[in-house]
């Protein structure tokens, strides 16, 4: 039995990039001393064996939780394929926050890995392999294969397990076996974007005040 539960948390690990080793793709910010042939990270792009850069698109138009919620830990890349690091972010959110997809796509996976609700979205139009999105801790509200639209909810933030100290959505980016800056899908509008302010309006008549004004 404490064999399964040590596989099923690797799974997890491998699948979020939660865990040192956590893929050979998982190489350094400019660098690496993995695998020659994987890629490496290179603040939120890839660049592979040949020496191509692949540079991810801005292609998000919404946050996964709130309007411009709090990066309580953000990415980092490890120093080597198989070194410590964080690949992905951790955003403040509380339990039962509604979880969105940031840019349109389809629900790759949606179920639970070692007891922690997963939800993975393929984007659209992010070539191949495609960018992919992914969320935890979620209950998904959506089926594996559901097409999304920006924005769209693909499910609810359960109770924090141990990943953050107090509640967190972990979300993540990959494309292939690359981990990547999530925050690189989102356009400067939305990364700078504060929270909606009423500003007083004048200069305008009040509705039925030329009337009254009339002779």
């Amino acid at each position: 039995m404490r064999t399964v539960r040590v596989v099923a948390v690797l799974v997890l690990g491998l699948l979020l990039g939660l865990v040192p080793g956590g893929g050979p793709a998982a190489g350094a910010r400019g660098g690496g001393s993995g695998d020659a042939d994987s890629p490496v990270l290179v603040a939120g792009a890839v660049v592979g064996p040949d020496g191509t850069v692949d540079p991810v698109d801005a292609v998000g138009r919404a946050w996964p939780v709130g309007a411009r919620p709090p990066v309580t830990r953000g990415w980092e890349p490890p120093a080597t394929a198989y070194g410590r690091g964080h690949r992905g972010v951790d955003l403040a959110a509380a339990p039962g926050t509604p979880v969105r997809a940031v840019a349109p796509g389809r629900v790759s996976f949606a179920g639970r890995v070692a007891g922690r609700g997963v939800v993975s979205v393929e984007l659209t139009g992010t070539g191949s392999p495609p960018l992919r999105t992914t969320y935890q801790p979620v209950a998904a509200t959506l089926k594996k294969g559901t097409e999304v639209a920006a924005g769209e909810v693909v499910g609810v933030l359960e109770l924090p397990g141990s990943h953050c100290p107090m509640s967190c959505l972990h979300w993540g980016l990959r494309r292939g076996e690359a981990y990547l800056d999530p925050l690189s899908l989102l356009p400067p509008w939305l990364l700078t974007r504060g929270p909606a302010r009423l500003l007083p309006v004048t200069g305008v008549p009040e509705p039925g005040a030329d009337a009254d004004a009339a002779p």
